[in-house]
């Protein structure tokens, strides 16, 4: 094999992009993601900047957790039941307002604690919604043969938003202030909006359910029966709840870097560029059958990564660290996406990525909340260096000791 077919193999399949509705809905999605983590980054600095506390920023977990506990799971259900398009449209509008609102209080100076976080849970509702629905959207939207790859994209783009995103949110903290910040998230939001306008209408297939109580169950029961899929959930739990350190940056960049905005994006930055390179590189992920044993050795990785970065003094060995535990959290997600599209059948796809969308955007949020409770006892480098290890201990244990887990075999198919 020449070093030509080399690199063709090892680059990003961009297959997916040949299709109209998915290449607007991923563009649209990567601008208005970048608006989102500058929101995102200016949310923390303004909190730790009134409270000059970790705990209040780790508050921010349970203030997004909630809603997407919530509205996540009841978000799937109703994306199984009625038109994807509009109720895509709906949660966007939810998200952009409590983005306005945000702007509103920053510029009339109501640095409230209590209001900001309120606000923070309103977006995080539209967020709730957004986000199973459209990983419910893709399947109808591209081949069956293109969904590892439409998946690998959707993880791509949104990576390459949290990198530029925190990149750019340290320089507008610093010349402009928070209210500049939110300020641009409300104009960027606008070509996702775009996006979802032009999409087909997507009406349900298969057996359709009210949405409810009972639908949300049922979806439930359906992972309990599925322990492959249940474990695809439990290993990303312990990599976010465990060692994701991201409500200890402003307090360590305040210790190691002079309180610095430019090191405090970088270092929020610096998983995703991992991501991204690793996305960039993804070629090869589609080609691995041993996806439980991966999925653990490779959640692993991540939580050494991020330990040894606890323990560096210098930024950029920070960032490189944590941006190599990027790059395997980037293959994670990957596979743990293509796992739950290929084993459901589209009448279940909205609640399989409810709860999805719960364990993804809900697991960094007892992250926070548990990396700021244990930087008050154990302090912020104990916090970051302890929840590291114990996410590779435990993802050991538990990862090898399921057998149908470890020695589960992708079967691509039956999209």
């Amino acid at each position: 094999m020449g070093f030509g077919d080399f690199v063709r193999r090892l680059a990003v399949d961009t297959s997916p992009l040949r299709v109209p509705a998915y290449r607007r809905l991923w563009m649209g999605q990567g601008v208005s993601f970048i608006g989102f983590q500058i929101t995102s980054l200016a949310v923390s600095a303004q909190i730790y900047d009134v409270t000059k506390s970790s705990f209040w920023v780790g508050m921010l977990g349970p203030a997004n957790l909630i809603p997407l506990v919530i509205f996540g799971l009841w978000g799937g259900a109703v994306a199984d039941a009625v038109d994807r398009r509009r109720l895509l449209i709906v949660g966007s509008l939810i998200a952009w307002t409590a983005t306005v609102g945000l702007l509103v209080q920053a510029a009339l100076g109501m640095a409230n604690i209590g209001l900001l976080l309120a606000t923070v849970a309103v977006h995080a509702t539209g967020f709730a919604i957004t986000g199973p629905t459209r990983g419910a959207i893709i399947p109808r939207l591209v081949p069956v043969e293109f969904v590892p790859a439409a998946n690998t994209l959707n993880f791509l783009v949104g990576n390459l938003g949290t990198v530029i995103g925190p990149l750019v949110a340290g320089v507008v903290l610093a010349q402009g202030g928070v209210a500049v910040a939110y300020l641009i998230d409300v104009l960027l939001f606008g070509a996702g909006f775009y996006a979802a306008l032009r999409l087909p209408r997507l009406e349900p297939v298969g057996e359709v359910s009210r949405p409810g109580l009972r639908s949300v169950v049922d979806g439930l029961r359906y992972i309990s029966g599925n322990p492959v899929v249940m474990m695809s959930f439990v290993v990303d739990i312990i990599a976010m709840a465990f060692a994701l350190p991201r409500a200890l940056f402003p307090e360590i960049v305040a210790e190691r870097f002079g309180g610095s905005p430019l090191a405090f994006g970088w270092l929020a930055a610096s998983v995703s560029i991992g991501s991204v390179v690793g996305g960039l590189l993804s070629g090869w992920v589609g080609r691995i059958r041993r996806q439980g044993l991966a999925l653990t050795i490779v959640i692993a990785a991540w939580g050494v990564s991020v330990a040894l970065a606890g323990l560096a003094g210098q930024l950029w060995l920070m960032v490189a660290l944590l941006a190599l535990g990027g790059a395997a959290d980037l293959v994670s997600a990957v596979w743990r996406q293509t796992i739950l599209q290929t084993h459901a059948p589209d009448d279940m796809r909205g609640r399989m990525q409810g709860v999805f969308m719960v364990v993804v955007a809900g697991g960094p949020r007892l992250g926070d909340l548990r990396a700021g409770a244990t930087a008050v006892w154990f302090g912020a480098t104990g916090a970051w260096v302890g929840g590291g290890i114990a996410c590779a201990v435990a993802v050991l244990a538990v990862g090898l000791a399921v057998p149908a887990f470890r020695s589960y075999r992708a079967a691509v198919g039956n999209v």
